[in-house]
């Protein structure tokens, strides 16, 4: 009871009226300077737990929105994420002025060099990687779509005809059989081979070749002595569970799909998500700063570069070019940074421990 009726009143409503957020930010493409009329406006903040929560049986390490367009973090979530060089949780250190709508003195404690080592390559540019192989996934999508009816076992089944093949549903139409009447025996040392029967008066009790359309191996029939096969059938069964898995893929991603960047994406011409890409740039471009300078820069100074990749003036394999060049770049920077290997945990957990006390004095 205590849990459900936590969790009912810790909403970000609840925070902003018992004045609990420490940090509240404008965030996303109105931060990076990369938004357009259209754009929606997300929040980010840290709020800090009353004390009696803190030290009770619930915690609670984030509050959101239904859509997930405004999350605020609670101070001890915020600092072990910023311990991982999460990248919107380093951004939130770094806002422009303009971005900031609630600042208490203590946040001021997290100073941004303190949270920047070499561990942002891998959380700025490796996410940058997986953005990539996102958007080959899309691209492999869009350019290869699965037709909504599903194939079955019998579309990867083939006849052996003369010193070549023929597709089985070719070869029972071309014969006048039902597949219902056909009974199937393993070959002896040949994979995924078998002899086919056929019981024209189907008074015999096979099985036929698939016993439903979601089969997911053929049927197996015992056949009587002094009938003769009237032929030889392999099944392409790695072939078959391949599709398999890219109709489940394919359908999935259909379903859950943002339609409007879906429709965006099909419209510009180019096949891959440029939202998506965009933000492949963006972080490949501050993982480099990060190694640089030193510094960690939210407002893109590039900003009509990135829109232009939103609007999909590029080709997509001109940019996957481009990022593995800045990927290289970045390993080469890391290399010769003077950034720490990693960050002071001991120090980070200080600074959580000691706002932590003075909020609650």
């Amino acid at each position: 009871m205590l849990e459900r009726l936590q969790t009912k009143k810790m909403t970000i409503e609840f925070l902003k009226q018992n004045n609990l957020i420490i940090f509240e930010t404008v965030s996303g493409s109105r931060a990076y300077g990369t938004d357009l009329p259209t754009s929606d406006e997300d929040r980010r903040g840290v709020f800090i737990l009353p004390k009696n929560d803190f030290f009770g049986l619930t915690k609670i390490d984030q509050v959101s929105d239904e859509k997930n367009d405004n999350v605020y973090y609670e101070l001890g979530r915020f600092v072990e994420l910023l311990s991982k060089s999460n990248p919107n949780m380093l951004e939130m250190l770094a806002m422009p002025e303009d971005c900031i709508l609630v600042k208490e003195p203590l946040f001021e404690k997290f100073k941004p060099e303190i949270f920047l080592s070499k561990q942002c390559k891998k959380t700025f540019a490796g996410y940058a990687m997986t953005q990539v192989q996102k958007a080959r996934g899309l691209n492999k999508k869009i350019m290869n779509p699965v037709g909504k009816e599903r194939k079955s076992i019998l579309d990867f089944c083939f006849v052996i005809q003369d010193y070549g093949s023929i597709p089985l549903k070719k070869w029972l139409v071309k014969k006048g059989l039902e597949q219902r009447k056909c009974g199937l025996v393993n070959i002896a040392h040949f994979q995924d081979t078998y002899a086919i029967f056929y019981d024209e008066n189907d008074d015999l009790g096979f099985k036929g070749i698939e016993n439903k359309p979601t089969a997911n191996m053929v049927s197996l029939s015992s056949i009587p002595e002094g009938i003769d096969s009237i032929g030889y059938m392999s099944f392409n069964i790695n072939g078959y569970q391949k599709y398999c898995k890219d109709y489940r893929d394919y359908w999935r991603w259909v379903k859950k799909r943002n339609e409007v960047r879906y429709e965006n994406t099909v419209s510009h011409g180019k096949n891959y998500d440029a939202k998506n890409m965009l933000h492949t740039f963006r972080l490949l471009d501050m993982a480099e700063e990060i190694a640089q300078f030193g510094e960690i820069r939210v407002c893109r100074p590039n900003r009509e570069f990135l829109l232009q990749i939103r609007k999909g003036d590029f080709e997509y394999e001109d940019l996957l070019k481009q990022a593995e060049q800045k990927i290289e770049r970045i390993e080469d920077l890391y290399a010769k940074s003077d950034l720490p290997e990693k960050l002071n945990l001991r120090q980070i957990n200080n600074i959580l421990v000691e706002i932590r006390e003075l909020w609650y004095q």
